[in-house]
């Protein structure tokens, strides 16, 4: 169905880990001729499949998607290159008539496009980031808040201090330009007009779904595909295996650890990403339409951006 839409509309959706977004998306792109784009660090990495929780195959196949499997492993993505390549995958999409519909869990690269931030245009210094590093890990979360704090109280506010690698950015930034990181990152005015639909659960029920999701991806070959990654020489360390399970299960490949200490780690830190997301997206968010995704609520979704589209 061509929904003869101007230039700018975007569909995203958001919401927490396992609630439904994936879903939602399919179901709408099949109704509006859309094509969709991941807004998921972990989406962007080959051969990190079963514990990312991608869509199928098939689904894959038989609609059009934008940065899954884009990168190996090893690959760095900055935030500034995610926005080069979801901005180019937007032009692509309505150059073909269709609706672009963003849909992931990763709040700041979704924050980062509804509000036009323009990244700072500076090199990674890896010697400096390796010094950086270093030097920060030694200082407890409030401590390292406070170190923010006094070069830049913006990003000390801003910055989610519990996310190493972009509290090492801020740092790197402003030793390599003598400015703050805040004053840095500017604000663009954007040309895309967003309908964001946000899904809620009962946090007791996500859990539920989050146990179950676990299990079905250790059933699924999880702890194989770890292996893989392993053979191939992709360390624990990169930036990549910062996905939910991938380190617990190197663990119990590497007899650190049990399988079920394992699964009890990933669900406790599954759970904590959930609280994260909801800073994210919060529920009186008055930008956000949002749905409890419960029977039948895809129905409503659609009639509400049938209506955003002018479709009759």
């Amino acid at each position: 169905m061509n929904v003869g839409l101007s230039k700018e509309k975007i569909i995203v959706i958001v919401g927490p880990t396992a609630v439904g977004k994936t879903d939602l998306a399919i179901f709408l792109a099949e109704k509006l001729n859309s094509e969709i784009i991941s807004a998921d660090s972990r989406y962007l990495y080959r051969g990190m499949t079963i514990g990312t929780a991608k869509p199928p195959k098939a689904i894959l196949e038989k609609i059009p998607h934008h940065l899954i499997d884009v990168a190996n492993p090893d690959e760095t993505w900055s935030l500034g290159k995610f926005l080069g390549e979801v901005n180019k995958a937007i032009k692509n999409i309505h150059q073909h008539d269709k609706l672009p519909i963003l849909v992931g869990g990763t709040g700041q690269y979704i924050r980062a496009l509804l509000q036009g931030w323009a990244p700072p245009q500076i090199a990674a210094d890896s010697g400096l980031r390796a010094v950086l590093e270093n030097w920060l890990s030694q200082y407890p979360k409030e401590e390292l808040k406070k170190k923010l704090a006094i070069l830049d109280p913006e990003s000390a506010q801003s910055l989610d201090i519990r996310n190493m690698r972009r509290v090492v950015r801020a740092f790197e930034v402003m030793y390599k330009s003598g400015q703050r990181y805040s004053h840095l990152r500017k604000i663009q005015e954007t040309n895309y007009e967003f309908f964001e639909i946000g899904l809620t659960l009962p946090r007791e029920i996500l859990y539920q779904r989050v146990d179950e999701r676990i299990n079905a991806m250790i059933k699924a070959g999880f702890i194989e595909e770890v292996r893989k990654l392993k053979d191939a020489g992709y360390s624990r360390d990169l930036p990549s295996f910062s996905a939910i399970g991938y380190r617990e299960l190197m663990d119990v490949i590497e007899n650190k650890i049990t399988l079920m200490e394992a699964i009890v780690s990933m669900r406790r830190k599954t759970r904590i990403l959930i609280r994260r997301q909801s800073n994210w997206f919060r529920i009186d968010d008055p930008q956000i339409h949002w749905f409890t995704a419960d029977e039948n609520y895809e129905s409503a979704v659609l009639q509400t951006i049938q209506q955003w589209l002018h479709i009759v």
